[in-house]
C-alpha cells in the first residue's frame, strides 16, 4: 500500500500570474489571459512552453487544453484534466490530478491553471438572473436564498451558533489577509489597509458577513508548472514537492435544499485525514497555511476541520497574533488571499504556498518547510494540498 501515494512524486518548478484586474476590467479575453499566465509560469521555471504536454484545471474553466496546446506550439498533448465541481474547491484537486499524471507516466510536464474574465462571461458573485428556476434551486430562490454569500452564510451562522463563536473571529481572518496584502505589490488591495473600525463599520452583505468578509471578484489568470521529482533539482528554484493532494467530501455533502447531515461544515471532514496520511505530517508540522476565503466563515470551519483547533477554541485561536506573518502561531493567507490579493478562484493560494517553500513570499515565514493549502470550503468536492521542501523527504 505504501507505493499508492503521490507523496514526493512530483514537484512545482514554476509559478506565475497575470496582472489582476477588478471584475470586468481585463483588456484581454479569458483565453489570452490563460496563455499569458502559462507563458510566464514556464519562464519562471525555465521551461520551453513547447515541452508542456499536459494541462489541469477546475471549475469548468473554458480554456480548452487542446486549444492551449495548439496556441503554445506544444510538441504533443498527453494529458488533459478538469476537476468536477463549481467554486474553488478544485484548486488543490487540479494539483493532485497533475501530480498523478506525472507519477503514473501519463505526462512529463503538466501546467495547472485557472483563468477568469467576468466581463466576457458573467459575474460570479450574483444570483441567477434567469426568469425560470428548476431542480433544487426551486426550493430556495423563491424564498430569497439566491447568492453564494446568502447560501454560505447559512452554514456559517449554524457553526457560530453551535460553538458560541463571536464576530471577532471572522474579523481576524479578514485583518490577516489585508495586513499581508500591504506587503504584496501584486495584490489588488495593496496600499489599501484595513483596520478594525473599518471592518466593524462596513455594511452587512448577509449576516454574519460584512463587506470585508467576502472575497473579491477579479479577472486574470494564474498557472503552475509541475514535473517529476527526479527532475526537481534541475531548475532554478529550490525543490518544492507535492507531499499530499486530495479532494472529495463527506457523506451526502451535496444533499439538495440545505438538508445535508453535516450542515455546519466546510466539507473537509473526510478530506483532511487522507491529506495528512498521504503527506505524513500533522497539523503541528504545518509552518504556514493558505485557506481559501470565498467568505471568512469557510476559513473558520476549514481550520477546525483540518485539526488546528476545535470549534470551542475558535474565539481564542482566531486572533491577529495567531495569523500574522512571519511570527504567528499559524501564519495565514500570506499573499493577501482571495480577500485582498486576488480572487483567481483560489489558485493564487496554491502559488503562495509554493513561494513560501521557495523562500520567495512577500510575507516570508522563516525556514518554512511545510506549506498547506485548503481549497474551496463549503462546496463539493473540496480539496487540499501540502507542499514540502527537500528536508521533508
Amino acid at each position: 500500500m505504501t507505493n499508492r501515494t503521490l507523496r514526493g512524486k512530483a514537484a512545482v518548478v514554476g509559478v506565475a500570474e497575470t496582472t489582476y484586474y477588478k471584475r470586468g476590467e481585463s483588456p484581454d479575453p479569458e483565453f489570452k489571459l490563460a496563455i499569458q499566465a502559462v507563458l510566464r509560469a514556464c519562464a519562471n521555471a525555465g521551461v520551453d512552453p513547447k515541452d508542456v504536454d499536459g494541462f489541469s484545471s477546475y471549475s469548468n474553466d473554458r480554456s480548452d487544453a487542446s486549444r492551449l496546446s495548439a496556441a503554445l506550439g506544444c510538441h504533443q498533448l498527453s494529458f488533459a484534466s478538469m476537476q468536477w465541481g463549481g467554486g474553488g474547491g478544485g484548486g488543490s484537486g487540479a494539483v493532485a490530478n497533475a501530480a498523478a499524471a506525472i507519477a503514473t507516466g501519463q505526462a512529463e510536464c503538466v501546467v495547472v491553471f485557472r483563468a477568469l474574465a467576468q466581463g466576457q462571461f458573467g459575474r460570479f458573485g450574483q444570483g441567477s438572473r434567469s426568469r425560470t428556476v428548476s431542480g433544487q434551486y426551486a426550493h430556495s430562490i423563491p424564498f430569497g436564498l439566491m447568492s453564494p454569500a446568502q447560501m454560505f452564510a447559512m452554514k456559517t451562522n449554524r457553526f457560530m451558533h453551535d460553538h458560541g463563536v463571536r464576530q471577532e473571529a471572522l474579523r481576524a481572518v479578514s485583518m490577516a489577509s489585508y495586513e499581508h496584502a500591504q506587503h504584496n505589490p501584486r495584490a489588488v488591495m495593496y496600499g489599501r489597509p484595513l483596520d478594525e473600525a473599518m471592518y466593524d463599520s462596513s455594511r452587512w452583505i448577509t449576516e454574519p458577513f460584512h463587506l470585508f468578509d467576502c472575497c473579491q471578484e477579479n479577472d486574470g489568470a494564474a498557472a503552475m508548472v509541475l514535473v517529476s521529482a527526479e527532475r526537481a533539482k534541475d531548475f532554478a528554484h529550490p525543490p518544492c514537492y507535492v507531499l499530499g493532494a486530495v479532494s472529495g467530501s463527506q457523506h451526502r455533502a451535496d444533499a439538495p435544499v440545505h438538508n445535508t447531515p453535516q450542515y455546519a461544515s466546510s466539507s473537509f471532514t473526510t478530506v483532511a485525514p487522507r491529506l495528512y496520511d498521504m503527506a505524513r505530517v500533522t497539523p503541528a508540522d504545518v509552518d504556514v497555511l493558505q485557506s481559501y476565503e470565498n467568505f471568512t466563515g469557510g476559513v473558520m470551519m476549514s481550520i477546525v476541520e483540518h485539526g488546528f483547533c476545535t470549534g470551542e477554541e475558535v474565539n481564542d485561536f482566531f486572533t491577529a497574533d495567531t495569523f500574522s506573518a512571519p511570527g504567528g502561531r499559524l501564519p495565514l493567507n500570506t499573499s493577501g488571499g482571495n480577500l485582498a490579493e486576488c480572487y483567481m478562484h483560489g489558485l493564487g493560494l496554491n502559488i503562495e504556498g509554493v513561494r513560501q517553500i521557495w523562500g520567495e513570499s512577500t510575507c516570508q515565514v522563516p525556514d518554512a518547510t511545510v506549506s498547506m493549502v485548503c481549497s474551496g470550503p463549503m462546496v463539493t468536492p473540496v480539496s487540499s494540498s501540502i507542499f514540502g521542501s527537500e528536508a521533508t523527504l
